[in-house]
């Protein structure tokens, strides 16, 4: 028997756009998660066509709501590696998947994407016509997921961080209203929904700023471990360097693979124009032992396709942020190869262990206050920042408890170590976030406050904050305001929604 929710939906004529467990396409979709891990089945998916469709869904759930619990997820494509953010057991799953398209305003230069797009769907349409936008670096990861918290792009250095690519927003409110958010049209919601993820309603279409786009050059180096101690010195130049020069990226990935017992620096170059080997990535091209080179002159789609990940894992991330520091960089590594010989003591079987640098300067935030700023609270420093991924993937739900507590503790030691040398940095990049961790907190008391109150004036009842249950939430943010602990048994800040 179907309950409540999914049955409520069906009566308010969406029963068409309802999949349930015996529905072939209802396996496709539990299993196409990016992590093993958050493969489970919701009582029914909802595959939405129109934003008409997601406002009628809104409505109908909350008013659903009066009688039943009605809780339901938000999922764009399913790339988050925390397992119950875009998915839900004991509730409905708003997958976006069917509103995926692209399309191209050369009158005003902005590209409308849906918000079920994934990046490479995104570049495979804009390539053609010479047009770009700044967007993820990996073909699978979904376009609303990564901009409403964040986002890293090879063009950050020229106009800042994704979400700072955004001329517009369309959003359904709770109250199943659609608004559009801008510079100059509910502008304390266009400033929260970039870095503050789904606080505020249901992105149902982004409207990107485009620009002029020939071929790139880009793609991947290895070398051998022994190379760590110049990789650390090259990746602490780097920002210098890129004040000479802004249409660079480099990210370090250091990775160890069980099933060859070998750890391996794979390096990944993108230069924004079709330029071979530019200056900028002398000190990198010049580390001796390289064991294989894709580097060439190419499109967006092809570079995307390259640093596409495995996605049969057991996956999880964890983040800090910290001063762009040899120290760290190195002690980085001495503790990552400390977890590597604590958990081959431990465990046989196919997994993998990387950390990821990525440079985070200063002059990303400055390209993104040009257009009116982020909520993500980088301009409260002056430093140069780099940004660590810890990316760890297995086999097997029985090794869940090592290799996330392995890994944890791996995250804590670093964090201490940065504080010790006074290189730590607040800073939690909201995509890249463990479920245990607190990216909104990270953004500083202003911009938490300003979050909260745009909930409240977007969202007065609470629907995003209660009636879906995963993401960050910013009513449960306590770090800069005075804490209570209300009859759950849960501290919330006393401006809760």
């Amino acid at each position: 028997m179907k309950l409540t929710d999914c049955s409520a939906l069906e009566t308010s004529g969406l029963g068409d756009r309802l999949l349930y467990a015996h529905d072939d396409n209802f396996q496709k979709q539990t299993g196409s998660y990016f992590s093993a891990k958050a493969r489970y089945a919701a009582q029914c998916i909802f595959q939405p066509r129109t934003a008409a469709e997601v406002a009628l869904a809104v409505k109908t759930l909350v008013a659903a709501n009066q009688t039943k619990p009605c809780p339901f997820a938000i999922r764009g494509n399913g790339h988050t590696t925390n397992p119950d953010y875009a998915n839900i057991r004991d509730g409905v799953t708003m997958d976006l998947a069917k509103m995926n398209s692209t399309t191209y305003h050369a009158s005003n230069q902005t590209a409308s994407v849906l918000p079920g797009a994934t990046w490479g769907m995104v570049y495979a349409a804009l390539d053609p016509l010479h047009v770009m936008v700044a967007g993820g670096r990996s073909f699978s990861v979904g376009v609303s997921g990564l901009v409403i918290g964040g986002g890293n792009s090879f063009f950050s250095p020229q106009v800042g961080m994704v979400c700072d690519g955004v001329a517009q927003f369309e959003v359904v409110l709770a109250s199943g209203a659609i608004v559009y958010a801008s510079r100059d049209q509910n502008a304390d919601l266009f400033q929260a929904l970039k870095g503050g993820t789904s606080n505020f309603g249901v992105v149902t279409r982004l409207d990107l700023y485009a620009f002029p786009n020939t071929d790139l050059w880009g793609g991947l180096v290895s070398y051998p471990n022994s190379t760590a101690a110049q990789q650390f010195s090259s990746l602490a130049a780097w920002p210098a360097r890129l004040q000479t020069d802004p249409r660079a990226t480099v990210i370090v990935f250091c990775s160890y693979a069980s099933l060859t017992d070998t750890t391996v620096f794979v390096n990944s170059y993108e230069y924004t124009q079709p330029v071979a080997r530019p200056p900028i990535f002398d000190n990198f091209l010049a580390l001796p032992g390289n064991t294989s080179d894709t580097t060439r002159v190419t499109n967006m789609t092809s570079l995307v396709f390259e640093l596409e990940q495995p996605e049969h894992y057991r996956i999880r991330y964890y983040t800090l942020t910290f001063v762009n520091d040899e120290r760290i960089l190195a002690k980085t590594n001495d503790l990552f190869n400390d977890m590597v010989q604590d958990i081959k003591a431990e465990v046989d079987g196919d997994y993998k262990l990387q950390y990821l640098f990525q440079p985070l300067p200063r002059l990303y935030t400055d390209k993104g206050l040009e257009k009116g700023g982020n909520i993500l609270g980088l301009d409260r420093t002056e430093d140069d920042l780099v940004l660590a991924l810890l990316y760890i993937s297995w086999v097997g739900e029985e090794h869940d408890e090592l290799f996330e507590s392995r890994a944890i503790q791996m995250k804590d030691d670093l964090h201490a170590y940065a504080a010790s040398v006074g290189g730590d940095n607040e800073y939690i990049y909201l995509d890249y976030a463990d479920e245990t961790q607190d990216p909104l907190g990270s953004y500083g008391a202003a911009n938490v406050a300003k979050m909260r109150a745009v909930a409240r004036k977007y969202d007065p009842t609470g629907v995003f904050q209660h009636m879906v249950p995963g993401g960050f939430k910013i009513s449960k943010v306590t770090k800069y305001a005075g804490d209570e602990v209300h009859g759950d048994g849960m501290k919330h800040a006393k401006d809760e929604l």
